[in-house]
């Protein structure tokens, strides 16, 4: 009984640590800035309104940066997801000598801070006129998001029995047909947690987008939210505004598609 109350406890806490300051952020949107600097404070929007919506559109291109975000997410996503998957088949499914160490090597990758890599990459895309474009973008970020994507589609290409992808090179299937028709629809779920993360992990970027894409005409959503302050003024139910605006079709797709996203980060670690 006590096992169960804690599990709901801390269940509950996460549940809190999520969910609060996106509240938070919905409730500043609609608040006006008289509201929001009064005290006491109200939790409660006491006179809601959807000019900061409005205000978020006129004063800065946010369509333009919608568009730059949807554009680099997609592309990066794309490039890794396909890139991710042969790198993890060649590392579950053939007999690759330093599988051991190249697997190691992407968990330390994982985990190297972005910060890092902003000089050589700024001096690297400068010499190559990559700045202030897609695919300025569009690289880096998808070699962001390959190590952790390698990670969880070489848990799941594991768990498929390989009965069947020897019967389909028997049958007369290269690696490449095998993979196509045989271990990719069963490692679906994988593929699109994978897919998904690449593309959550590039739309939320922000120092590389700041740094590599500075022009007005390149902004991203996180870069060109953050440039609606002033010199001496935070407005923050506008940039709020935006902030909602940038967060919904994230959202969206993880509210409807969560039993898959579930199940992709789940099912390799369960199966095998």
């Amino acid at each position: 009984m006590l096992q169960r109350f804690l599990l709901w406890v801390a269940g509950g806490a996460v549940v809190v640590y999520g969910l609060l300051p996106m509240v938070w952020i919905l409730f500043t949107s609609l608040k006006t800035e008289s509201e929001l600097t009064r005290l006491p404070i109200t939790y409660w929007p006491q006179e809601p309104t959807l000019m900061n919506y409005k205000r978020a559109f006129q004063e800065a291109p946010l369509v333009r940066y919608f568009l730059n975000s949807f554009v680099v997410a997609s592309g990066a996503t794309i490039l890794c997801v396909a890139v991710s998957t042969l790198a993890a088949y060649a590392l579950a499914r053939l007999r690759i000598r330093f599988a051991v160490p190249i697997l190691l090597s992407l968990v330390a990758l994982a985990m190297f801070p972005p910060a890092t890599l902003i000089v050589p990459l700024f001096q690297i895309f400068t010499a190559l006129g990559l700045r202030n474009t897609y695919l300025g973008l569009i690289l880096p970020h998808a070699a962001l998001s390959i190590p952790v994507a390698v990670l969880v589609l070489y848990a799941f290409f594991r768990t498929i029995p390989r009965d069947l992808e020897s019967a389909a090179l028997v049958d007369g299937c290269t690696r490449v047909g095998a993979l196509r028709y045989v271990i990719l629809p069963l490692a679906g779920p994988g593929v699109f947690t994978a897919a998904l993360l690449a593309f959550v992990n590039s739309w939320d970027e922000f120092l590389l987008a700041l740094t590599l894409a500075p022009a007005k005409e390149m902004r991203t959503l996180p870069v060109g939210i953050t440039l609606y302050q002033g010199e001496y003024l935070f407005p923050w139910p506008l940039i709020s505004a935006a902030l909602v605006v940038a967060m919904l079709p994230v959202a969206l797709v993880i509210a409807i598609f969560q039993e898959r996203i579930v199940a992709g980060l789940t099912q390799g670690a369960l199966k095998g």
